[in-house]
């Protein structure tokens, strides 16, 4: 994997150490995953692809962890591209995965998700969404095992997990979607509520993502302002390139962008 920096490979996997305090990105295939640190454990949030599971092992070497310091693996929402090496982790690493139960029926049947509008055009309206849904692709997007076992995660209060994260519940990209706010690190970790790339329209700054994977697009808008309200220095997204400038300056971009 590439040395940590803040522009990374589409293709393949990278991993960018601290990328806010004690937390590191794992990038693939245009969607990030992260490893939270904290003393000798550590947390995941959200599993990339199947594929994504031997980059995930280098990358616990890489920042001086292993297999045995996972705690947790805590699930933002249960899109299949989030889902990835979930299995593996409850089967192989035997910790938990966390997960709001809204979203509980979907970890079972990945490809079974609402969204608003068809996924068929968007590779003729929007091209350049293309080479990112390719890399998504080969990067196992379609091979996704669903997941059974699961422990509710809960839509408020403190998470006891390693970071200790505060949730916060911003339904609308799917209903159980969950962000995760680390207030002593001033960063929070926000899934696909918003993101800074989206990759079905290739689209780069802050943004809910499209409606073909977008249950209720309305909705993610209105759940923008509970992340505003943390105040988090830092934004990490699901997909794309950290945000440095602040979570409301971030939803106040996205407002302005609007549904698609």
């Amino acid at each position: 994997m590439a040395p940590s920096r803040e522009s990374v490979s589409p293709w393949r996997p990278t991993l960018t150490r601290n990328v806010a305090p004690g937390i590191h990105r794992l990038a693939h295939a245009n969607v990030n995953c992260y490893l939270v640190v904290e003393g000798e454990d550590v947390t995941i949030v959200d599993a990339a692809f199947p594929t994504t599971w031997g980059p995930l092992l280098r990358a616990l070497r890489a920042v001086g962890r292993s297999p045995a310091d996972v705690a947790a693996l805590v699930l933002t929402h249960a899109h299949f591209d989030h889902l990835g090496f979930a299995s593996r982790v409850v089967s192989q690493l035997q910790v938990p995965v966390w997960l709001h139960p809204a979203d509980a029926s979907l970890a079972a049947r990945p490809y079974r998700y609402a969204h608003e509008s068809s996924r068929l055009a968007y590779p003729l309206l929007y091209p350049m969404g293309v080479p990112r849904l390719l890399a998504m692709t080969l990067a196992g997007a379609w091979n996704v095992p669903g997941v059974d076992e699961v422990r509710d995660l809960p839509a408020s209060g403190e998470l006891d997990v390693p970071g200790s994260p505060s949730i916060v519940f911003t339904p609308g990209h799917t209903f159980g979607h969950c962000a995760l706010h680390f207030p002593s690190r001033e960063t929070v970790l926000s899934g696909d509520a918003l993101v800074t790339l989206d990759p079905y329209k290739g689209a780069r700054g802050p943004q809910i993502v499209a409606g073909a994977a977008t249950a209720d697009s309305e909705l993610a808008l209105r759940s923008l302002s509970p992340l505003a309200d943390t105040e988090a220095r830092i934004l990490l997204p699901g997909h794309g390139e950290p945000w440095r400038a602040g979570a409301r300056a971030a939803v106040d971009a996205a407002i302005a962008v609007g549904p698609s």
